[in-house]
């Protein structure tokens, strides 16, 4: 058996994984590094643990394979904060800690706190490794933990504040890769064929089935499948936002994202299907607009790799385990071509074609400050076929779910699963897993200002994303909460305070860090704007002033 450091092993793993990038905050693994610049791994030092977290989330997402983010003992609470997006978003993030030996464990030893209660609670799998002997067997179960089932991130906490009492020692050990969990997903397994024989019966004999399709389906490369199950039966598909994209938004089938980030058209229609089967989709709160569409006691089907999924949320008529790509291909199999839903068709293309006509007045609007409907306007035209596009939450989250369109299958949307603050971070993530493709990030002033100090980052490594800023100077989304805190009490004051910042030009801060900046105030000068940035190769902001009153309107529920 070779005998190496574990700083040796470690790499050369990583390398086998395919790991192409580590993304960390210093001081972690020092000897790892050296060896990392020895074969070729990048190694991208952030400004922020959890910056470093989000890189990896992009990373994983985009590449549909494993990432590593690092933290020393000091900054491992920081790396867990960061975690809780992948574990989310279900991304497949091996994160590394540095923690105290045994000997200074329990004596109040400087900058380090428990790192295993942070970590259990957004991760899959999180072991300490005391030996290097135990590295080869915990690192293969945090990449197999990571890739398998539901994706998720997974952590290994190293002996010594950076890791050196594993990295710097010699051990008898074997690089061995097990092939399957080097990308996700590692097994396609199938559902039961009666199972899938009710499923079948069930979509024939409804009247106006619906399908939702979840972030399981993007997790699992599994849109056309999702595609052409919906023309094979005549079945209209509304998304989750995580799985935006799955069928195009021009697509005569296709009602939009459903939820709480949704355009009216598809909570509608997922209201008035007499069964709905939810694909790759736990049925939560967001996609579902807290439980109430669709209306408790509606027919559903659920297909999800999680068995515990099945039923969590809605009493199911059929639940199907397995993965969504498989599952649904052994599902067409065993299906008919069906028409005679021209009527359900119809109505849902109705209601599509309904909101288009409500938003087309702001989409198209020329005012200035510009509308964010027509900021997202001029985003869906300029995007290129093979863009990757990463979204903010919170308005940012609802505008492109809503008003961006996505036509072709090549184009990725990647969205954020809870942290204000992820996009700009996990767009160069992205960038680094996808080097050929165009990356633009979008988010507001209040996401951007999160992580600005990560555009000296990209800078240094020469990330070049695009950043467009929907900067209306505040969190107008607070809004409507702040006022009506300051009426339910009845006295005035400077409710402003709570929601509105100074405004910043964030081109001139991108110029000054080494960037590509411009900012726009009017609705015709945007394209050119965006295609300036995008020849700049440079990491590039594009600061679009917008209207402060331009709100998000609140989901339909009925």
């Amino acid at each position: 058996m070779p005998r190496m450091t574990g700083a040796r092993f470690l790499v050369e793993t990583m390398r086998a994984y395919g790991v192409t990038h580590a993304f960390y905050m210093p001081m972690i693994v020092t000897r790892a590094l050296v060896e990392m610049e020895q074969v070729g791994i990048a190694r991208i030092m952030t400004h922020s643990e959890k910056a470093a977290a989000y890189m990896a989330d992009g990373y994983a997402r985009a590449a549909r394979r494993p990432a590593v983010c690092m933290a020393q003992n000091v900054g491992a609470a920081n790396l867990a904060a960061g975690l809780q997006d992948p574990f989310l978003g279900g991304s497949p993030v091996v994160a590394l800690t540095g923690r105290g030996a045994p000997p200074q464990q329990n004596r109040n030893y400087y900058q380090e706190v428990d790192h295993v209660q942070p970590f259990n609670a957004v991760t899959k799998f999180n072991a300490l490794v005391d030996s290097p002997e135990e590295q080869p067997r915990l690192l293969r179960q945090a990449f197999r933990e990571a890739t398998s089932g539901a994706p998720g991130p997974t952590h290994l906490d190293l002996q010594g504040s950076t890791g050196a009492l594993i990295m710097d020692v010699e051990a008898d050990v074997e690089v061995v890769v097990e092939a399957p969990f080097t990308h996700v997903p590692p097994f396609r397994g199938e559902p039961e064929t009666e199972m899938v024989r009710d499923a079948a019966r069930a979509l024939t004999e409804a009247r106006r089935p619906i399908i939702v399709a979840g972030g399981g389906v993007t997790s699992s490369g599994a849109q056309a499948e999702v595609v052409e199950l919906a023309e094979m039966l005549s079945i209209p598909v509304a998304t989750s936002l995580n799985a935006k994209g799955t069928i195009p938004d021009d697509h005569p089938l296709s009602v939009g994202v459903c939820g709480t980030y949704s355009r009216w058209c598809a909570n509608r229609a997922v209201s008035e299907a007499d069964l709905v089967f939810f694909i790759g989709s736990h049925a939560g709160s967001q996609v579902t607009t807290e439980w109430q569409i669709p209306r408790s006691g509606t027919p559903v089907i659920q297909l999800d790799i999680d068995p515990g999924e099945l039923g969590r949320s809605y009493t199911i008529q059929v639940g199907l385990q397995g993965d969504a790509k498989a599952s649904l291909r052994k599902l067409i199999e065993h299906l008919e071509p069906l028409g005679g839903r021209a009527e359900w068709v119809g109505r849902a293309q109705e209601l599509v074609q309904e909101w288009r006509a409500e938003v087309a007045p702001l989409a198209n609007s020329d005012s200035s400050p510009m509308r964010p409907e027509r900021l997202c306007k001029e985003i869906t035209e300029f995007l290129p076929e093979d863009a990757v596009l990463l979204s903010d939450t919170g308005h940012s989250g609802i505008w492109t779910g809503t008003m961006i369109d996505l036509y072709k299958p090549t184009q990725t949307f990647l969205r954020c699963a809870g942290s204000l603050g992820w996009a700009f971070p996990a767009a160069l993530g992205a960038k680094c897993a996808v080097p050929d493709r165009p990356v633009v990030c979008f988010t507001g002033d209040g996401g951007f200002w999160y992580h600005l100090s990560e555009m000296e980052t990209a800078v240094r490594y020469g990330i070049n994303t695009v950043t467009v800023i929907n900067n209306n100077h505040s969190l107008n989304q607070e809004k409507r909460g702040n006022e009506r805190a300051y009426e339910s009490v009845g006295v005035t004051g400077n409710v402003d305070e709570l929601w509105v910042f100074p405004d910043t030009d964030f081109a001139k801060l991108a110029e000054d860090m080494g960037g590509f900046g411009i900012r726009v105030e009017r609705p015709e000068d945007l394209q050119d704007a965006m295609k300036e940035a995008a020849a700049s190769n440079k990491p590039s902001v594009v600061d679009v002033v917008t209207d402060i009153e331009g709100i998000a309107p609140r989901a339909w529920t009925g």
